[in-house]
């Protein structure tokens, strides 16, 4: 199983080093293939106030020295085509955000750098839309693509799963990852900032290895109360375990039905 797990952005190196120790650990000792992700830049925040990262220069640095220290894979997300080459330098994977998943440059980019491509499937799109995103990808001769499922504009301030979209979107003969955590996001709903309903997130998380996605991204900090960014819908490290927990179990069965 890929897991795509860590703090939403850089914050100082105590929190940045105990959560990719924990996650490293855990991961080891189930077998997962394991990639550190944090953001060096959070370039869409809601308020021009927010805390965005330490940047790109320091943030790869930073993501450097993380993975020299723990002997993990890298997966964080770019805004420009220009940083894909400068963050490909660290990272085993770059990440498309959302609401960038049909910028055609980033997607070349990405693709260019040799790097695993994952996209976050834009919250505006259907499932099917993202046939065009990978057709782009396999133009520019990427060889490795995933799609993460995030979910989708429902109302103000809010997001829906729908769990057809993992069958429909692995059938474009990919990976399908699960965001579990920003699936429960509340774009908005805090006024200057997201507000999420962290407590949803172990039951989508079971849906989703029930449906027999490829793997889960999880946004995972010490204290999620206290986070920089993304804080309401971010999950500690015990929620995180119970969770793992549950999907190796769900993971376990033989079902008889066809999957994914």
């Amino acid at each position: 199983m890929i897991l795509l797990a860590g703090p939403c952005v850089l914050e100082s190196e105590e929190i940045v080093f105990n959560t990719c120790e924990f996650l490293s650990r855990i991961a080891k000792a189930r077998g997962y293939d394991f990639y550190f992700k944090s953001s060096y830049d959070k370039a869409n925040r809601s308020s021009v106030k927010s805390y965005r990262g330490p940047g790109i220069k320091a943030g790869v640095e930073f993501l450097k020295k993380v993975k020299e220290k723990y002997k993990v894979k890298i997966v964080t997300d770019i805004h420009t085509p220009t940083e894909a080459f400068i963050a490909g330098e660290v990272a085993d994977m770059i990440q498309i955000p959302a609401f960038l998943c049909r910028q055609t440059d980033m997607l070349k980019a990405a693709a260019e750098t040799g790097r695993i491509v994952n996209v976050k499937k834009g919250q505006f799109l259907a499932p099917w839309d993202m046939k065009n995103v990978v057709e782009k990808l396999r133009y520019y001769n990427a060889k490795d693509i995933i799609l993460t499922e995030r979910g989708t504009t429902f109302g103000y301030n809010n997001l829906v799963i729908d769990f057809r979209s993992f069958k429909i979107m692995k059938e474009l003969g990919v990976k399908v990852v699960f965001d579990a955590t920003h699936s429960v996001q509340l774009p908005g709903g805090a006024g200057e900032s997201s507000s999420g309903q962290r407590e949803f997130v172990p039951y989508l998380s079971r849906a989703a290895a029930a449906f027999g996605v490829d793997g889960f991204f999880m946004e995972v900090h010490p204290k999620p109360e206290t986070a920089l960014c993304d804080g309401p819908n971010m999950i500690d490290f015990k929620t995180t375990e119970n969770i793992l927990d549950d999907i190796d179990a769900i993971g376990s069965l033989n079902w008889k039905s066809s999957s994914l």
